[in-house]
């Protein structure tokens, strides 16, 4: 395998990645808009974010009881997501106009995404073996760019939401086309296993895999949540100050998209002093930034998007690493289904967290409510400091743990 082949497959899938995954916060970065136009309360407009986490959720859990990525060609399985996924996401801007038909069109594009981020770790991991989280990471990256990218373009798009995310659908199409037509597998790639139902429980048997999935799910109750309502509160924040509409649009992608730096700089380190190390570091670092973002709101603005990048880059960094684990501690004939699974219940575990802020920001203000994050990343340290422990351990990034 020449090394230009694998970088290649690694900034194809990172595109594709990217392209596909703005599907998620198209409806999100609208809300402003939304709420003038359907007469949204707050609880209505975070079900917007809160039936795209509910249908991953679902679209997960099928594809892991199935093991469908495991079972199917994973860059078929990828495209057509991507296209389903597109599909839905236009009908949302095109034939929207009432929250009901909005939250069910919302489900339906978070189920079809559990077939492009699962499948394209999956896929990369059949090009690397060495930096593979280092790989992850520039994956997660994009994804998380991708995710930021609909709030760049409602700063620079159009003042009609409806041609912006329908500028964000056509993105989904062009990443399952990438997968499609310009990806193949790598030489890592195993046989396509026969179905195994018991898996389900696998996953959870092997303690090394046990506690890298709860380090996951520790990261799992801070990230969506601050992706969902960092926005919400830069907005609220600069509104005070005297408008920014736009700027605060700029401000909300520069804050999510600074995750990209985080993950591929967390992955370069893990490659080279341990997993465990790096997901523990990040996660001590975000979870003070949940403690003491809300004292700079509606202080200075260069003060709270500092403190917010640093939160945006270091919610995120872990991300990719654990997903590494899971490659390397688990059953290699079932990764597919082992990543899948994971991100199902982390993801459940998102639409219980995002829920919780969505409630008490009203009720306690901005300047407290981040503060319930913060346990998430303290159970997530603990847990990879015990997996740390482990005999196991050692085949974790070549045994750097």
């Amino acid at each position: 395998m020449s090394q230009s082949s694998r970088w290649r497959a690694l900034a194809l899938l990172a595109l594709a990645e990217l392209l596909g995954m703005a599907l998620w916060f198209s409806a999100s970065a609208a809300v402003p808009a939304l709420k003038t136009e359907w007469q949204l309360n707050d609880s209505t407009a975070t079900w917007l974010t809160l039936a795209v986490q509910l249908g991953f959720v679902a679209g997960t859990l099928i594809s892991a009881l199935c093991n469908l990525p495991d079972i199917i060609n994973t860059r078929h399985l990828f495209a057509i997501s991507a296209f389903l996924g597109a599909a839905t996401n236009a009908s949302f801007g095109l034939f929207a106009h009432n929250p009901t038909v909005g939250i069910s069109l919302r489900f339906f594009t978070g189920l079809f995404l559990a077939g492009v981020y699962p499948p394209g770790m999956k896929i990369m991991a059949t090009w690397f073996r060495q930096g593979r989280g280092m790989a992850i990471g520039v994956l997660v990256g994009a994804l998380t760019v991708g995710k930021a990218s609909p709030y760049l373009i409602n700063g620079i798009g159009s003042d009609n939401w409806r041609h912006n995310v329908l500028i964000v659908s056509a993105f989904a199409v062009v990443g399952g086309l990438i997968v499609l037509l310009l990806v193949s597998d790598g030489p890592y790639a195993m046989a396509s296993a026969k179905f195994d139902f018991s898996q389900i429980t696998k996953v959870f048997s092997d303690r090394s895999v046990r506690l890298a999935n709860l380090g996951y799910f520790g990261h799992m109750w801070e990230l969506y949540a601050m992706w969902t309502f960092a926005p919400v509160m830069i907005r609220a924040s600069l509104s005070a100050k005297g408008g920014h509409e736009h700027l605060a649009e700029i401000a909300s992608f520069l804050v999510l998209g600074a995750g990209a730096i985080g993950c591929v700089s967390g992955g370069l380190f893990a490659d080279r002093i341990g997993r465990t190390i790096v997901t523990s570091t990040a996660m001590t670092i975000s979870g003070l930034c949940c403690l003491i973002i809300g004292f700079f709101f509606n202080a200075s603005p260069f003060l709270l998007l500092t403190v917010a990048v640093i939160w945006g880059v270091t919610v995120v960094a872990d991300s990719a690493q654990f997903s590494a684990c899971i490659t390397e501690l688990g059953d290699q004939r079932y990764i597919g289904t082992a990543l899948t699974l994971q991100t199902c219940i982390g993801f459940l575990l998102t639409t219980i967290s995002i829920e919780l802020i969505g409630r008490l920001s009203s009720r306690i203000g901005w300047q407290y409510v981040f503060m319930l994050l913060a346990p998430g990343p303290l159970f997530g340290v603990i847990s990879m400091l015990r997996l740390r422990e482990l005999p196991e351990a050692k085949k974790i990034a070549n045994g750097r743990r």
